[in-house]
């Protein structure tokens, strides 16, 4: 039971991986349009996967929304 397996040993990170790990102001600013010709192309090219999911999302929700 020593204490050399319950020390830890520091972690050392170069600058390359803490660089990696900044996001860029312009890049979150641009998130959303990018999600929206995301899922517009993805609509386009699989339009029947895009139906069923309008239809599942809707059921859900008229299901989970309903008034009585």
């Amino acid at each position: 039971m020593g204490n050399a397996a319950t020390q830890s040993i520091p972690q050392q990170t170069s600058d390359a991986a803490r660089s990696s790990h900044v996001v860029n102001q312009d890049e979150t600013c641009e998130a959303l349009p990018d999600l929206v010709t995301y899922v517009t192309t993805y609509a386009r090219q699989n339009p029947d996967v895009a139906a069923m999911w309008c239809f599942g999302v809707g059921f859900v929700l008229g299901w989970k929304l309903k008034p009585w």
